[in-house]
């Protein structure tokens, strides 16, 4: 069995609105193990290498100052094909073309205010979570029920 693992943020809209519960228990419902958790004020350091992809397009300096905005919890989470079931259960990452039953699609209406951010590949995940963790906050342990979640 490969374990992933993915990066996600519950953005500062999700962390004002009261919705970083709600979004946390959706994924945890996936079977998706939670291994680093913690509430953080990205400044603006973290926010440029998180968002270096962008640098040059016109949208930048915004998404800077949204993520900077207010604290967001950032999270690792763990287990077969992690990122595309993360992916999936967030949705489109417009809002307008997420599904009922997704986190966007449940909790947004807006593209620059959709919640929640998640690693979009393998090489990304790497990088995002090692930019928001050191490798001794992620924790490694077993649950009683894994064997339930995969074969």
């Amino acid at each position: 069995m490969s374990n992933e693992k993915t990066l996600v943020l519950v953005k500062p809209d999700g962390v004002q609105r009261g919705l970083i519960g709600d979004v946390i228990g959706r994924l945890e419902k996936t079977g998706l193990k939670i291994v680093g958790l913690k509430l953080i004020k990205i400044n603006d350091e973290l926010a440029g290498k998180h968002y270096a992809e962008h640098k040059e397009k016109p949208f930048f300096e915004g998404l800077v100052k949204f993520i900077t905005s207010s604290p967001v919890v950032a999270l690792v989470l763990e287990g077969n094909n992690a990122i595309s079931v993360t992916r999936k259960t967030m949705g489109s990452t417009n809002p307008v073309d997420s599904p009922p039953g997704t986190i966007r699609g449940d909790f947004a209406i807006d593209l620059g205010r959709n919640i929640i951010h998640g690693s979009a590949n393998e090489t990304d995940a790497k990088r995002e979570v090692d930019l928001f963790f050191d490798e001794n906050e992620l924790s490694q342990y077993s649950r009683s029920n894994d064997e339930w979640i995969t074969e």
